[in-house]
């Protein structure tokens, strides 16, 4: 057993050619069910991820946290199996399966050799279709939802989080926490669970990501034998919304050394023309770099953090940009200050030359390393379906960043960066920054 763990583990941390992931088959099955493959034969294991559309948010407001509970359980015992013999049986073949919940997906993964592939799958197929939902793993997996959501009131980044949904998203799914309230999830049951699972799951809200030693014939019976019992008349019960942004302050007080600041205005949506251009902008603006401007002037020049990042956040149903940072409770004031004016800089003047050219280097340069592993590389086959890209984008991303020029990123800069609805969530005691 431990030589199996060991191979999986080699096997999905070993690095696959970044020009194998170009190689993008779309797949589809005899029963309509469509993936995209990247077929490599080298590796004998087959990496999968499912993402469904809808996710926590259509949850109802009476049922907040439902769909993240519902999620916690598929391992919690399915079919005639409870959750210790589902886990011993994952682990004598060798598998690894994750559900995980998000605002506007549920996400699938899974990871199994080659030579245990039927086996799995079925095993895979009875946690998805067949998930037991009883009281004794019921009443566990709440009480660890629980757990975690009465950890969240003494944590700041949290507070900072969820007032900051409830402002930009009054009245709105997105303005809800995924994970419920204590007050919800101690409502919620087991025919709870069977509703959320239900709705949460079809074969009409689904993409899928493969890649590994598998066959388009082989996949396409995997993805019936699998899939095929799914509904497909999952309806989406979330509209779209603009975000409620305006300029200011909103201030939390929370004792702490260090006050957790977070900082947003509307954003684009993912397939808005000017998405990537705005993508290569934030890069110089707030990206992970040495060389991004708020790390330049509040880390580096100033030492107010230890670190500050910015970045595009694309719903499914809205859009907003968004960035956090932490800083002390004395130099909090001076740091909203650097953001607002890095902000207003921006829109004014846009970006240099050479700004770009360094932007563009780092990007084309580090896309490959996301390429490290089939199971990194099922979920960007899956991501790139729910943003609807091409199957050519991995080809042809570089390219279209390389494209960017010096005109058009100055262009997006004074369409995208709007000071005047610059807001701030602050949680702290921070000297001097009182509430606007």
């Amino acid at each position: 057993m431990i030589r199996i763990l060991a191979t999986i583990v080699a096997f999905t941390l070993g690095i696959l050619p970044a020009s194998a992931a170009t190689h993008i088959q779309e797949v589809t099955s005899k029963g309509g069910i469509t993936a995209w493959l990247v077929q490599e034969e080298s590796i004998p294991m087959v990496s999968l991820q499912f993402s469904f559309l809808g996710g926590a948010s259509q949850d109802t407001p009476e049922k907040l946290g439902a769909t993240n509970l519902m999620v916690g359980l598929l391992e919690e015992g399915a079919g005639e199996l409870d959750a210790t013999a589902f886990a011993q049986r994952t682990d004598e073949l060798g598998a690894r399966f994750s559900f995980n919940t998000g605002r506007d997906s549920v996400s699938i993964t899974a990871s199994m050799l080659t030579s245990n592939l039927s086996e799995s799958v079925a095993l895979l197929r009875l946690a998805l279709i067949e998930p037991a939902f009883n009281e004794v793993a019921f009443e566990r997996v709440r009480e660890q939802v629980n757990s975690g959501l009465r950890s969240d009131k003494t944590d700041p980044q949290a507070i900072a989080g969820t007032e900051f949904r409830a402002l930009v998203f009054p009245d709105h799914p997105y303005g809800r926490s995924t994970d419920g309230t204590l007050e919800t999830v101690a409502a919620l049951t087991p025919d709870d669970m069977r509703a959320a699972h239900r709705q949460a799951f079809g074969r009409n809200n689904l993409v899928i990501g493969v890649v590994g030693d598998i066959t388009p014939e082989a996949l396409g019976e995997l993805l019936d034998n699998l899939l095929g019992a799914l509904p497909d008349d999952i309806v989406d019960r979330v509209p779209d919304v603009e975000p409620t942004l305006s300029a200011g302050i909103t201030a939390i007080d929370f004792e702490t050394p260090q006050s957790v600041i977070m900082f947003s205005q509307p954003g684009l949506a993912r397939d808005d023309p000017d998405y990537l251009t705005a993508f290569v902008l934030n890069h110089i603006m707030g990206g992970r770099s040495s060389t991004a401007r708020l790390n330049v002037e509040l880390r580096e020049k100033r030492g107010l953090t230890y670190g500050i990042s910015s970045y595009l956040l694309p719903y499914q149903h809205s859009a907003i940009y968004m960035g956090s940072l932490s800083s002390g409770n004395d130099t909090a004031s001076e740091a909203v200050a650097l953001v607002r004016e890095e902000w207003a800089k921006m829109a004014e003047t846009g970006v240099t030359a050479e700004e770009l050219a360094i932007a563009q280097r780092y990007l084309t340069g580090a896309y490959a390393l996301r390429f490290d592993g089939n199971a990194k590389i099922a979920g960007i086959l899956a991501g790139l379906q729910l943003a609807e890209l091409p199957i050519t984008y991995v080809r042809d991303r570089n390219d279209l960043v390389n494209a960017v020029t010096l005109e058009e990123i100055n262009r997006v800069a004074t369409r995208l960066y709007q000071p005047e609805k610059l807001r701030f969530v602050v949680v702290g005691q921070p000297e001097g920054l009182p509430a606007e």
